[in-house]
């Protein structure tokens, strides 16, 4: 198996937090499945015209970063954790919201899309339009 970047994080860890980073990954993954895995900022990171989500392990519990955009959309599906502006905070002691963290994932990516559409071209003069 290919040992990427993200993969070679995971395995820092001690065997019951692999697995819950693992199945972020996943869900992550299988949301935006185009998505580039790498590390920025030292922490695994998904990539698709832009930052979508960041995850992190701690002890206590497993960061969740899908931009002060993704909180505020599903701030109340998200209100029995604790926020901040980008930032969620999965306990390691509770169930990860798998198919909420697909569904933040997925409206990240539209986020991301919708912006580089909107987006200018660039490298164009005023005077070539």
């Amino acid at each position: 198996m290919c040992q990427t970047p993200i993969l070679q994080y995971i395995g820092r860890f001690p065997p019951d937090v692999q697995e819950r980073l693992n199945a972020l990954r996943v869900s992550i993954l299988s949301a935006a499945p185009t998505a580039v895995e790498k590390i920025s900022y030292g922490i695994p990171t998904f990539y698709v015209d832009g930052n979508l989500v960041h995850f992190a392990a701690y002890k206590h519990h497993i960061g969740f970063y899908p931009g002060a955009s993704g909180v505020e959309h599903f701030k109340s599906e998200l209100s029995g954790y604790k926020l901040s502006k980008g930032t969620v905070q999965f306990p390691l002691d509770e169930p990860l919201p798998l198919e909420l963290v697909q569904r933040i994932t997925a409206f990240r990516l539209m986020e991301n899309s919708a912006r580089k559409a909107a987006a200018p071209c660039r490298g164009v003069l005023d005077k070539d339009i």
